[in-house]
């Protein structure tokens, strides 16, 4: 029956067809446009290019030499780690928690989901509150209960990093959570309790057992981490603006912004978002040979 039903290879068309259009139009055609223009000598948004730059690599030569730009790539860089490990990690621990529970499991399921429903604008005001030097929560709490006197501020050089990155890896650790179940619940019951009855115990099965079969799904889990960290924009934008505190918060995805709209500089935003495709994707191809499943 399998060999008759590809035999009309029409509907196949009919339904992929669409697919492919709104690929090339919207993510593969913007992705060869954006490569052209890190060539290109582009005075501002919504103008054609002069030429190409002279010489053409010059945007590539600007980024090794942009000191805004490796302070980016290093944030990101420490973004990612910290997203691996407290994001993922955090979301592994949880999610095992909660295989474990038979009743309140759904109501703790959407509690760790529920961050990233809300508005990540809405979320960086929110935090902002929180981090406000003056009458805000933490300055008021650390002073109230643990005897601080004076005000902390949260956004100088000694705590911007902690200050950005905290509501960005709270807010997706659900996020790691929602797949990390899903795929707990798909390992059959049927092997837990053959090892139950062999006499392993909670841990045993946990090691033995879970954190194998799951080998896949936080592999998965890795390469959205990578590619989310480089990508991050939204969150840190709201928190900390342009550069805050003397550009030492930039971001490869918040530099990007700042040099394409807020400073017209067109063809060079274009160049780092090529870089950040490129890093996203030899680091993930790295995390993919280190991690995947090896055959014996």
């Amino acid at each position: 029956m399998n060999s008759t039903i590809y035999k009309n290879k029409l509907p196949l068309i009919v339904f992929l067809l669409p697919a492919f259009i709104m690929m090339g139009l919207f993510l593969y055609y913007p992705f060869v446009m954006n490569f052209i223009n890190s060539f290109s000598d582009i005075s501002g948004l919504g103008t054609a290019a002069k030429g190409l730059n002279d010489p053409w690599y010059a945007n590539y030569l600007r980024l090794f030499r942009d000191p805004n730009m490796i302070t980016a790539i290093k944030n990101s860089l420490f973004l990612m780690l910290m997203t691996i490990v407290f994001q993922v990690g955090i979301a592994l621990i949880l999610a095992l928690f909660v295989d474990t529970i038979h009743k309140g499991a759904q109501f703790f399921r959407t509690v760790y989901f529920f961050p990233i429903v809300i508005s990540a604008t809405a979320l960086g005001l929110m935090f902002n509150l929180i981090y406000l030097y003056d009458g805000g929560m933490l300055n008021q709490l650390l002073q109230k209960v643990f005897g601080f006197t004076e005000n902390i501020d949260w956004k100088d050089q000694n705590h911007f990093m902690a200050t950005m990155l905290t509501p960005v890896m709270w807010q997706y650790v659900g996020f790691y959570f929602v797949i990390l179940v899903t795929g707990l619940n798909n390992i059959s019951q049927e092997i837990y309790e053959a090892a139950a009855l062999d006499g392993a115990g909670t841990w045993q099965r946990t090691r033995y057992i879970s954190l194998p079969l799951l080998r896949n799904v936080l592999c998965t889990c890795l390469v959205l981490a990578i590619t989310g960290a480089l990508k991050v924009f939204d969150l840190p934008w709201v928190m900390m603006g342009a550069g805050i505190p003397m550009d030492e918060s930039w971001l490869t995805g918040t530099y990007m912004y700042n040099q394409t709209f807020l400073r017209s500089d067109v063809d060079y935003g274009s160049t780092i978002a090529v870089l950040i495709v490129i890093l996203g994707v030899v680091i993930s191809q790295i995390a993919n040979k280190i991690f995947r499943e090896k055959e014996y």
